[in-house]
């Protein structure tokens, strides 16, 4: 199937399909939720929920673009012949969402190429809040809107007066890491904030509700509706290795640079660069 749609339909694709793995999820929310498995270490959890939603979108996109690549958290990849890729958190901040918190999110990319945020180019994205009912969107050219209200990133005077969001990784010597980072950053900073999910971060930033997101060793999962959201809004994008191992900014402009030189200053310094 070639590449038919527009972009502003496929963010009409990627909406209606996250609104409906919204919907599911909060009602899975209400019923309760376990923990159906662990990952990379014990607090890296996954609830049925999170397997159920994500085969929800798969089916729900495999049935409107069949040829499409997908790239998901729990279910992994399938290739494609359109150069399409959807790229899929079906529930963004499960420990937020295990614990009952407001913080989490369903987070549907699309991009052409491969499902990685070096090389792909960002069609559209959508992070739906199942909690609040909330939907972020964007399209690549068209700018990012939050309930259908245009959004435009936040201009801090200076990095001193910068609200920095970042998060952790969850083996202990990573955390460790992301935490000795942080301590040099912290004091060079008006604030810092930790919701526990990335897409929500990125929105963040999008919004101006934070100037900046950085965190070291998301994946291409947590970030691909966000990024675009984040960069349609009129933030700064950055992608660097640090530790063999990927870490990405998402920043006011006014503040980017700085930003970007302090923490590759301080992750070099932690991880012996």
């Amino acid at each position: 199937m070639p590449e038919t749609l527009t972009p502003a339909q496929f963010a009409d694709l990627a909406e209606s399909v996250a609104r409906e793995a919204a919907a599911l999820a909060a009602r899975r929310r209400a019923e309760g939720v376990e923990v159906a498995d662990r990952k990379s270490s014990i607090v890296d959890v996954v609830t049925a929920a999170d397997r159920e939603v994500e085969d929800l979108i798969r089916t729900r996109i495999a049935q409107a673009r069949p040829d499409d690549a997908f790239h998901g958290e729990e279910s992994g990849s399938d290739a494609g012949s359109t150069g399409v890729t959807w790229v899929v958190d079906p529930i963004d901040g499960t420990v937020n969402y295990l614990y009952g918190s407001e913080q989490y999110g369903v987070s549907i990319g699309v991009v052409r190429g491969s499902a990685d945020p070096v090389t792909w180019q960002a069609i559209a994205g959508v992070v739906v809040a199942p909690a609040t009912g909330t939907v972020w969107r964007a399209v690549s050219g068209e700018g990012a809107t939050r309930d259908g209200v245009p959004l435009g990133v936040a201009a801090p005077a200076s990095l001193g007066e910068a609200l920095v969001a970042t998060g952790f990784g969850y083996t202990a010597d990573r955390r460790r890491e992301q935490v000795a980072v942080l301590a040099g950053l912290i004091g060079e900073v008006r604030d810092v904030r930790r919701a526990g999910a990335a897409s929500l971060d990125c929105c963040a930033v999008g919004a101006g509700t934070v100037d900046a997101y950085y965190e070291r060793g998301i994946n291409p999962w947590d970030m691909a509706a966000g990024a675009v959201i984040a960069a349609e809004a009129g933030a700064t994008v950055r992608i660097w290795e640090a530790g063999g191992t990927r870490s990405f900014l998402f920043a006011a402009p006014a503040v980017a640079d700085e930003l970007e030189s302090l923490v590759r200053r301080l992750e070099d310094d932690v991880l012996g660069a």
